[in-house]
């Protein structure tokens, strides 16, 4: 199988300290946010190759860094250059897919993320279930509900419904940027993105394929931490160590 991880962002929250570098190299309890990433996942002695999609502005700071790896990490350039004008995480996805002939089942993180849990178990879960399959967590406050995408479950943990920054929320079951798709679905994204498919959110596509074909949500075990900006950046660089020690022990 293969990993893409969305890097392709400009992080503008998080000016002037990301405006010439990249959030996912960030480093958080002594490493970049993408080696914690990349260590947890390589433990499955699952994944052949991790597809890091860059832009073109930053694409030197992941080439570099990709290159003090012994690990098979291939960074790819999407070609945008602002804010204004990239292409949006589902095309990222399917640039990913296309430069890099990917015809496997896929894991797809968002590249800016700091767990303190291990992916693993949930790359087991999408296996063993066979079938494409998102992560999700209890989210209680109605305003963020509304911010992110929404699912319902069944008791078999089946999705029954998934939305998109809902205005009215059917459940309180939130989805983080996490996604296994089997490789026959996520080969579908030009059929979601013909069909109106937004292409900004990474769950854009989750959603529409939800409504196309069975799959399943996994309770998030631990907690990610959001680096929103300079202020919250600190104080998970402070803390993020201690909590990875924790989660490990």
């Amino acid at each position: 199988m293969k990993t893409i991880i969305l890097a392709a962002g400009y992080a503008t929250r998080l000016y002037p300290l990301t405006e010439n570098f990249p959030k996912p190299l960030l480093e958080v309890g002594g490493k970049t946010i993408l080696d914690w990433l990349i260590e947890d996942i390589h433990t499955s002695g699952l994944v052949e190759e991790y597809v890091v999609v860059s832009n073109h502005k930053l694409y030197g700071h992941f080439d570099s860094w990709a290159g003090s790896h012994d690990l098979p990490i291939t960074v790819v350039d999407d070609g945008t250059s602002t804010n204004d004008t990239r292409l949006g995480a589902v095309k990222d996805i399917q640039y990913a897919i296309e430069h890099r002939g990917i015809r496997d089942d896929a894991l797809v993180i968002a590249g800016d993320n700091v767990l303190d849990f291990s992916l693993v178990p949930f790359i087991r879960f999408g296996l063993d279930n066979d079938c494409s399959c998102v992560m999700c967590y209890e989210e209680n406050d109605p305003a963020r509900q509304r911010r992110t995408a929404i699912i319902t479950v069944d008791a078999a943990n089946a999705i029954t419904s998934y939305e998109e920054k809902p205005k009215e929320p059917k459940g309180s079951l939130a989805v983080p940027p996490f996604y296994f798709y089997k490789a026959e679905d996520i080969l579908r994204i030009p059929e979601a993105l013909e069909a109106g498919c937004g292409c900004d959110a990474p769950g854009s596509f989750a959603a529409w394929l939800s409504g196309k074909t069975n799959m399943k949500a996994y309770r998030m075990p631990g907690s990610r931490y959001d680096i929103g900006n300079l202020e919250s950046y600190e104080r998970i660089r402070t803390t993020y160590k201690g909590v990875k020690e924790n989660a490990e022990n």
